[in-house]
């Protein structure tokens, strides 16, 4: 029931955002107002802002050497930047699927109020239900009550929450718990982070630091 919660949540998102673009490909003009709001979509599904310019600039570019000047004529090309940019991605759109005996890492990453902590719950239960040694991580600690949320999770999965105080070293806390894993054979490692925009450079620099 949970995951068919989640896809209908996610077939809602991307309902609302296809219509949008697909309402601004119907148009009749590529003009400023165009490219504004294919800008605005882009930014608004959380394409992210540099990579968002990038296709935009793009797109613009593709469109003067081919003269094509209508968004229908567009559209096409739109399409194949996106396909190809996605299909790069490690795993897109592959299930995640856990092996007995062997240890996989999930690091939640997401703004604030997306619901990392509660899926990251969530998923610890079922794949405790379903066999797995899973362990949890409590990297979000910067938010008040984050690490004492996903305890009361733990709990209920029977899962073990690996954390430390609030303010503490987030990727300390990912070391932490990457070593309790290997150490006791966990086949499943969720870890939950703190709510960041992809625009705030010291947020997105302690993701790097975790993966480091």
């Amino acid at each position: 029931m949970f995951f068919r919660r989640l896809r209908e949540g996610l077939h809602g998102v991307r309902q609302r955002w296809s219509g949008g673009l697909s309402a601004l490909f119907s148009g009749k003009t590529t003009d400023a107002a165009f490219w504004d709001r294919l800008e605005e979509l882009l930014i608004g599904g959380d394409v992210g802002v540099d990579l968002s310019l990038r296709y935009v600039d793009a797109l613009k570019k593709e469109a003067g050497a081919k003269g094509l000047s209508s968004p229908e004529q567009l559209l096409p090309l739109f399409e194949e930047m996106m396909v190809s940019q996605l299909s790069a991605i490690p795993l897109m759109g592959e299930p995640v699927t856990l092996k007995k005996g062997e240890l996989t890492v999930l690091v939640f990453v997401g703004v604030n109020g997306s619901g990392k902590t509660t899926t990251a719950g969530k998923l610890a239960f079922q794949w405790t239900k379903d066999g797995y040694d899973v362990l949890l991580a409590a990297a979000d600690t910067f938010r008040a009550a984050a690490i004492d949320q996903l305890q009361v999770w733990g709990d209920r999965a029977g899962v073990r929450v690996v954390a430390q105080q609030q303010g503490s070293d987030a990727a300390a806390v990912v070391y932490d718990a990457l070593q309790a894993a290997r150490a006791s054979g966990a086949e499943a490692l969720v870890i939950d982070t703190a709510g960041r925009l992809h625009s705030k450079h010291n947020l997105m620099e302690e993701l790097g630091k975790m993966y480091r």
